[in-house]
């Protein structure tokens, strides 16, 4: 069975940063495309950092430049470093395995003004 579990949300005034992570069991994430997703409140879920196998990590504008995804085969572990974090970063994030359809559970984060 797949699952995903993602950690290390919280609060963070603007301007601070945040490492997130997503422990895959059940799977092995380097063999799989990953992607780092958020939810906002009222709002769409978006593709935040898409993680191919082997391939370049390609980022949506808004987090280029301040997002940095990466991986840690073994630890079978993928993280999501945000810094210079902004009040519009405030979401549920997620990762998933994209091609798979299967999701963690979310972390919330928070970034105050």
């Amino acid at each position: 069975q797949v699952q995903l579990v993602e950690s290390g949300g919280g609060v963070v005034e603007a301007g601070g940063s945040l490492r997130l992570s997503c422990a895959a069991s059940g799977i092995q994430l380097s063999n799989n495309v990953v992607g780092w997703y958020r939810q906002a409140p009222g709002k769409l879920r978006e593709l935040v950092a898409f993680m191919p196998n082997g391939g370049i990590i390609t980022y949506t504008n808004s987090v280029e430049g301040r997002f940095t995804a990466s991986r840690d085969d073994a630890k079978n572990t993928v993280y999501l470093e945000m810094n210079a974090l902004k009040p519009e970063d405030t979401a549920v994030y997620y990762c998933a395995l994209t091609l798979l359809g299967s999701w963690g559970q979310g972390t919330q984060v928070t970034v105050s003004s």
